[in-house]
This record gives C-alpha cells, structure tokens and sequence, in this order.
C-alpha cells in the first residue's frame, strides 16, 4: 500500500485541511441535517473554530471524516441544557467533541472510532478524562455501541435532534480492549495516528 492510500488519523493543522474540513460541515450539517441555512460559499465555518481541536482521517490530501474538540467552557450544550454539570459523573474532566463528519461514502467503517481513539490518545496527554456529545438521534445505537450513554433530554429542533451523551475515556479504552480480538480478526482500523 502507498503511503497516499493509508488512512491517517491526526490534529488537522493544515489550511487545506481546515477548508476541506468547512466543505465537510456544510455537507453535514446544512445539506444533510438541516441545522444551518443555506450559504453560496457551499463552507460552514464553527462559531468555535478557533478554539476548537480538529481531528482528521485524511487519506492522503483528501479529509474523510473530522471531529471538533473543546475544553472552554461554555460548551455548545451549555446554550442547550441547564446544569450540565448535575447530569455528568462527578470527578471527571471532560470536553465537548462536536460537528462529527463523516463523507457519506466512507461511513459504516472504522473512520469514527480512529477519530475517537486520535481524540483519547490527545485527551490523556491534557488531562481530560471523558468527553460530551450531543449525537444525532439517526445514530444514537452507533454511539451506543461505542459506549456513549445518554443524559439529559433530546436538544435541538425538527429534522435535526440530538441527544446528550458522555462517555468516559476508561470506557472507551475499556469497550475498544474488549472488541480487540474481533478487530484484529477482521483487520479493522487499518490505518495509524500521528
């Protein structure tokens, strides 16, 4: 395999990946899940850009899939839901991880949990011990499978709800360790994390 064809997961730092990573939320979340109007640049860029941590699956120059990350407070979910606080477990630290996109084409593999294992590799060196997310409710057994468990009440509005979940990064590493038997069976995760 080329070096070009390889699935990498990273901290996206580059320009060209940051306006593909634009392109990919307009996609996301104005095409698909109508959360935001309609714009002629066809970008989305987030309120948070530059406080956010973007992880990539990019195979060669082309991003695949990203995630955003954010520690400050206030998270999106704060806008959303009263205390968030009082619904997550006491003692952990966590962030909020955001705007999940995926291109339709490369959905159903393994591109959500290497972003998410990028993201726990990342979050042990700063810290941070579990994350929020507010899932889409067209994905809740996928995130469920992935070990997030929800809290709260669905957030949003028609045609685009989400429902609150957190997962901790000792369940995430714990669930993954259990399913790394079958993994390896099936050589998932091809690809590595830089």
């Amino acid at each position: 395999m080329k070096v070009a064809d390889r699935l990498v997961y990273r901290r996206a730092r580059a320009a060209w990946e940051l306006d593909q990573i634009r392109r990919l939320n307009y996609a996301t979340f104005v095409e698909e899940i109508p959360q935001h109007e309609p714009r002629a640049s066809r970008t989305l860029t987030d309120r948070f850009e530059d406080e956010n941590r973007y992880y990539v699956a990019c195979r060669g120059r082309r991003v695949l899939g990203m995630v955003a990350v954010r520690e400050a407070r206030p998270w999106s979910i704060d806008a959303k839901l009263e205390d968030v606080d009082s619904l997550l477990p006491a003692g952990e630290h966590f962030s909020e991880v955001r705007l999940l996109a995926i291109a339709p084409e490369h959905r159903g593999g393994m591109i959500l949990e290497g972003l998410l294992l990028a993201i726990a590799r990342d979050a042990k060196r700063r810290g941070i011990t579990g994350a929020v997310i507010s899932g889409t409710t067209r994905q809740i057994r996928l995130y469920e499978r992935l070990g997030f468990i929800p809290f709260g009440p669905l957030v949003g509005r028609e045609g685009a709800w989400y429902q609150p979940m957190y997962i901790t990064v000792a369940r995430f590493r714990q669930l993954r360790a259990s399913r790394a038997p079958r993994r390896r069976a099936a050589g998932a995760l091809s690809g590595r994390t830089a």
